[in-house]
C-alpha cells in the first residue's frame, strides 16, 4: 500500500492563513480582469501584485474594532498596498470574495479526497483479485444464505465506492462555481465581463445567477456526496466487525505487535478501526443535514449558514480524508481466515445446500412443493440439532434416496457449483 497520509496537508486547507491567501488570490484575480478591460493601469496592477499581503494578527486586530472579516482583511492588504489600493474590491460585495474563495478552498480539498478515493478503490480491487476463489457464506437477515466468494463480496464493496466517486466527482464540478456580481447579484457597479474573466482565471465557472451568494443548494449537494463515502465506509466497517464476532471470525483487522485490545481481558482482539469508522460516519451524515438546512435564507441572503458552513466543510472534508485513509489501510492489512469460512460454509452439515438438493429433486420430475417439503424437512432437522448434519439425514431419508443416488446428493454439496460465474462479475470490473 502507498502511504500517503494527507491530514496535515486537507487541515492546512482551512486555517485563516490559507483562507485569507484565497480571499487574495480572489482580489487580485478581479483586478487583472478590470486590467484587461483597461479600467486599472497597468502600474497600479503591478504595485497590487508586489505589494498585496496580509497578516492574520493584523486582521484579528482590526477586526475587533470594526466587527467584520472582510473589511478587516481588505484594511489589512489596503495598508501593504497604497495609493493603488483604491482599485481593489472595486463594486464587490464581500460575498464575491467569501463564496468565490470558498470554491476555491473546496476544489483544493477535492483534490485529496479524490486521491484518498483512487487509492481505496486500488486496494480493494486488490483484495478482490487475491480472494476470487476464497469460499466464504454469504447471508441475508444475517442468516446464512449460500455459499459466494469473499472476493464477490468485495467485488460489491469495489461497485459501491466506484458510484461514491462518481457522485463525488459530479459534485466537485458542479461547485467549481464562482460569482463577481454585486451586492444582490445584478452587476450594479460591476460589469459581468469582470465575473467570466476572474473566474476563468481561477479555473472556475461562473454562477448562472447569484443573489449576493451562491445558492446553498451547490453546498448541499457537495456534502450528500461526502455523507454517501461516509455511509459506504460505514457500511463495510460494520461487516468487518460482525465478520470478526469470535463464534463468526472470518476477518480481523490487522492487530501489531504489542498491541493490547482491552485493560481487564488479555485475549481481546478489537475491530477498532471499524468501530471508530462507523462512528465518525455519524458525523459526516449529520453535516449533511445541516448543509440541506442552509438552503433556506432569507430574500436574497442571510448570513445564518455562514456559521455552520465554518464548520461542517472544514470538518466533513478533514474527516472524510482520514477515514479514506484509514479504511484504506484496514482492507489493506485484512486478516482473511478462509480456513473459517469454509468451516461456517459447513455448518449443520451444509444446510446452505439446501436449493441444490431442491432443484436436483424437481429435476428428477417430483413436484415443487414436495421437493421443497423433504429439503425443508432434513435441514430444519439438522437446524435444531446441535450435532446435526444434513447431508446425512438426506442420505437416511429413504423418500429421497428413492429419487436420488448418493453420489447424487453428494454432488449437490460442491462447493465450485457456486463459482461458476465468477468470472462474468469479475470482467465487469475490468479485473
Amino acid at each position: 500500500m502507498i502511504e500517503r497520509y494527507s491530514l496535515k496537508e486537507m487541515k492546512d486547507i482551512w486555517e485563516l492563513e490559507s483562507k485569507f491567501g484565497f480571499y487574495l488570490n480572489v482580489e487580485i484575480a478581479v483586478c487583472e480582469a478590470y486590467n484587461k478591460l483597461g479600467q486599472i493601469p497597468d502600474e497600479a496592477l503591478k504595485q497590487i501584485k508586489e505589494k498585496a499581503s496580509f497578516s492574520v494578527s493584523r486582521i484579528d486586530e482590526i477586526e475587533k474594532e470594526v466587527g467584520h472579516d472582510v473589511i478587516a482583511f481588505l484594511t489589512n492588504v489596503n495598508e501593504n498596498v497604497g495609493e493603488a489600493s483604491r482599485y481593489i474590491h472595486m463594486g464587490m460585495t464581500s460575498s464575491d470574495v467569501i463564496d468565490t474563495a470558498f470554491a476555491l478552498q473546496i476544489q483544493k480539498a477535492s483534490e485529496i479526497i479524490e486521491k484518498d478515493l483512487d487509492e481505496v478503490i486500488e486496494t480493494i480491487k486488490n483484495k478482490a483479485i487475491e480472494h476470487k476463489k476464497t469460499i466464504c457464506i454469504g447471508r441475508s437477515h444475517g442468516v446464512h444464505a449460500e455459499p459466494m466468494t469473499f472476493g464477490v463480496k468485495l467485488c460489491s464493496w469495489l461497485d459501491v465506492f466506484e458510484r461514491a466517486k462518481k457522485h463525488f466527482l459530479l459534485a466537485k464540478e458542479d461547485i467549481a462555481v464562482g460569482q463577481i456580481s454585486g451586492p444582490v447579484g445584478t452587476y450594479s457597479n460591476i460589469p459581468p465581463e469582470i465575473e467570466q474573466l476572474t473566474c476563468k482565471s481561477l479555473g472556475l465557472k461562473p454562477a448562472r445567477i447569484s443573489t449576493q451568494v451562491i445558492a446553498r443548494d451547490y453546498h448541499a449537494n457537495y456534502l450528500h456526496s461526502l455523507a454517501m463515502i461516509a455511509a459506504a465506509i460505514e457500511q463495510f466497517a460494520i461487516e468487518i466487525r460482525h465478520l470478526q464476532k469470535t463464534e463468526v471470525l472470518e476477518v480481523e483487522e490487522a492487530f501489531k505487535k504489542g498491541q493490547k485490545g482491552s485493560s481487564a481481558m488479555p485475549h481481546k482482539k478489537n475491530p477498532i478501526s471499524s468501530e471508530n469508522l462507523s462512528g465518525l460516519a455519524r458525523v459526516v451524515k449529520s453535516n449533511a443535514i445541516a448543509a440541506m438546512d442552509n438552503i433556506p435564507l432569507w430574500h436574497e441572503r442571510d448570513i445564518s449558514h455562514s456559521s455552520v458552513e465554518r464548520i461542517i466543510f472544514p470538518d466533513s472534508t478533514i474527516l472524510i480524508d482520514y477515514m479514506l485513509n484509514r479504511f484504506n489501510k484496514l482492507v489493506d492489512g485484512l486478516v482473511v481466515h478462509s480456513n473459517n469460512m469454509l468451516k461456517n460454509t459447513h455448518l449443520f452439515g451444509g444446510i446452505v445446500f439446501s436449493q441444490r438438493v431442491l432443484l436436483e429433486l424437481t429435476s428428477k420430475g417430483l413436484s415443487r412443493e414436495k421437493a421443497y417439503t423433504l429439503t425443508q424437512r432434513n435441514a430444519l432437522a439438522a437446524f435444531n440439532n446441535p450435532e446435526g448434519n444434513f447431508r446425512k439425514n438426506l442420505e437416511n431419508d429413504a423418500e429421497v434416496t428413492e429419487i436420488l443416488s448418493k453420489d447424487e446428493i453428494e454432488n449437490c454439496f460442491d462447493s465450485e457449483y457456486y463459482l461458476r460465474n465468477i468470472d462474468t462479475i469479475y470482467k465487469r470490473f475490468g479485473i
